[in-house]
C-alpha cells in the first residue's frame, strides 16, 4: 500500500514544497485509496478525480516556477457534503438538492482551495446534518472502518470514516450537538469544534440565520493528527462580511501553550448515561498523563450539566421545528428520511413565555458553566458513553450523545484525539474543552495527549 495515504496534511505539504514527492503522486494516491475502501465504507458520495488530477497538475507547473498557492499547496482534502462546493453537487443529504450544483464556494471551502488545497469529493451526511446517523434517502448509510457494521457516527460521519481509512487526509465538518467530536471519537480522528464566532457559516447547510439557535452550529477542521487541525483553523477562521456571528477575536497559537501552568477539571460521568468501563479509564488515562505533564488536575464536574440534557431538544423544537421545515421547502425537498420526521415532526411549538423560560434557562446555564472555568483553563470528559456501536443502535442510545451537547449550549470550543482503545478494538476518544477562544489551549492538550496515548491507529480495512 502507498503510505503517502497515511501521512499528515502538514506532512504532505511539506514533502511537496521540498519536492520530495508530486503533488500529482499524492493525488493519485488518495484517489486509489477512496476507489478501494469506499465501496464497503459508503463515506466519499461525490468525486472529482478529473479536476482534481487536472489542479495537480497545475500546483506541480506552479512550484516548479517557484509559486506556492499557501500551506496547503498542492495537498487533497475532502469536503462534508453539507458544504457548497462550486462546480460540484453538493446536497446537504436532502433529496430537493439532489441535482444542485452551487455557483460559489462556502467561504471555508474557497479559504482551503486559496491555500492550495484540492478537493478530492465530498463526504456523506444525514440529511440536514441532523441526526447521529449518517444515512440519507440520496446516497445511503456511511460504515464505521473498524467495523462496517458499526455506526460511524454523525453528522460527520462520512468524513471521519474516509479519513480514518486514509482516504482523505483533511476535511471539514460540522458540529451542532457533536456532530464533528462524535464522528471523530467513533472512528479514532481528531476534530474541533471551534468557538462560537470562530469560522463562518456561510455556505453551509445550516447557516447563520437561526434566531436562538444560532449559536450551536460550527464549522471546524477533522484530521488523523492534531498538527493537521493545528494547520487548518487559522486558514478558516475569521470574519467574512457574511455570517454576522463571527467575531474578529485573535486565534493563539497552540505551540505556544506552557501546559504546565495550566488548571485542568475532569469528570467522567455526567448524570445523565454512565460511560462504559474503558471509557473511565480512557479519560482517567488522559488526566494523569496530564497530571504528569505538570498541569494541576482536579475531578471536579461542572454544574447543571445533568440537568441540560434535553434543554438543546427542547429548543430545537421550540417553535415546532419550524426552522427545519424551512430548510426543507428551501431546498425543495418534499420526500424526507424517517430519522428526520421522526425526530423533529410532530412537535407543537410552545408559547412565547415558555420559550423565553427556555431562554432563561439557557442563560442561567452559560453562569454557571462560565463561572466553573474561573478556577480552571480546561474540562477533560467522555465524547459518547459508548463507542462505535450497531447501526440499529444508534438512535436508541441517544443519551450516550450528550456529552457534547452541552458544550453547543455554551459555544465553548471542544476537541478530540483517541485516547484509548475498546475491548473490541474500538477507538475511543477524549474531549478535551476550553475557556471560548482559547482553542490553541485545546489543541495543546489534544496533542500531548496524543504523543502520549497513542492517537489515532490504522484500521483493519
Amino acid at each position: 500500500m502507498n503510505e503517502l495515504v497515511y501521512a499528515s496534511a502538514a506532512a504532505l505539504a511539506q514533502a511537496i514544497r521540498a519536492k520530495e514527492v508530486s503533488s500529482q503522486e499524492v493525488v493519485n494516491a488518495y484517489l486509489e485509496r477512496i476507489e478501494a475502501v469506499n465501496p464497503r465504507l459508503n463515506a466519499v458520495v461525490q468525486v472529482a478525480a478529473s479536476a482534481a488530477r487536472s489542479q495537480a497538475r497545475a500546483a506541480d507547473a506552479a512550484l516548479a516556477r517557484g509559486e506556492i498557492s499557501g500551506p496547503l499547496h498542492g495537498v487533497p482534502i475532502t469536503i462534508k457534503d453539507s458544504l457548497d462546493t462550486a462546480g460540484m453537487i453538493s446536497t446537504g443529504g436532502t433529496t430537493g438538492r439532489r441535482p444542485f450544483v452551487p455557483a460559489q464556494d462556502a467561504t471555508v471551502v474557497a479559504r482551503l482551495r486559496a491555500a492550495g488545497a484540492i478537493l478530492l469529493g465530498k463526504t456523506n451526511t444525514p440529511e440536514l446534518t441532523l441526526s447521529v446517523e449518517t444515512d440519507n434517502l440520496i446516497y445511503g448509510r456511511t460504515n464505521n472502518p473498524y467495523d462496517p457494521t458499526l455506526t460511524p457516527g454523525g453528522s460527520s460521519g462520512g468524513a471521519a470514516s474516509i479519513l480514518a481509512a486514509g482516504g482523505s487526509p483533511l476535511d471539514l465538518g460540522s458540529d451542532t450537538g457533536g456532530s464533528i467530536r462524535q464522528p471523530a471519537h467513533f472512528c479514532g480522528i481528531a476534530g474541533i469544534k471551534p468557538t462560537s464566532g470562530r469560522v463562518p457559516r456561510t455556505g453551509h447547510i445550516i447557516s447563520y440565520d437561526l434566531g436562538a439557535l444560532d449559536r450551536l452550529t460550527q464549522i471546524g477542521p477533522m484530521a488523523r493528527f492534531v498538527e493537521d487541525l493545528i494547520l487548518t483553523l487559522p486558514i478558516i477562521s475569521g470574519v467574512d462580511w457574511r455570517d454576522p456571528g463571527v467575531v474578529p477575536m485573535p486565534l493563539g497559537d497552540p505551540r505556544q501553550v506552557d501546559i504546565k501552568n495550566l488548571r485542568a477539571a475532569f469528570y467522567t460521568d455526567n448524570g445523565i448515561t454512565p460511560p462504559t468501563p474503558e471509557t473511565i479509564q480512557v479519560v482517567r488515562a488522559a488526566a494523569s498523563l496530564l497530571s504528569d505533564s505538570g498541569v494541576l488536575v482536579e475531578e471536579n464536574r461542572p454544574p447543571e450539566i445533568e440537568h441540560a440534557g434535553g434543554l438543546w431538544m427542547q429548543l430545537a423544537v421550540a417553535d415546532g421545528a419550524a426552522w427545519v421545515r424551512r430548510l426543507l421547502e428551501e431546498a425543495g425537498t418534499t420526500q424526507v428520511h424517517p430519522v428526520l420526521k421522526n425526530r423533529f415532526f410532530g412537535h407543537e411549538a410552545v408559547s412565547s413565555s415558555e420559550l423565553t423560560a427556555m431562554l432563561t434557562q439557557l442563560d442561567r446555564l452559560r453562569s454557571a458553566m462560565i463561572s466553573f472555568l474561573e478556577n480552571y483553563d480546561l474540562i477533560l470528559c467522555p465524547v459518547n458513553a459508548y463507542p462505535a456501536m450497531p447501526h440499529e443502535q444508534a438512535l436508541e442510545k441517544a443519551d450516550g450523545w450528550t456529552y457534547t451537547r452541552i458544550y453547543n449550549l455554551v459555544g465553548w470550543p471542544g476537541a478530540v484525539v483517541r485516547g484509548g482503545t475498546s475491548p473490541q478494538g474500538l477507538p475511543i476518544g477524549v474531549q478535551i474543552v476550553t475557556r471560548p477562544w482559547r482553542e490553541d489551549v485545546a489543541l495543546a492538550v489534544a496533542q500531548r495527549i496524543e504523543a502520549g496515548l497513542g492517537g489515532w491507529q490504522r484500521p483493519p480495512l
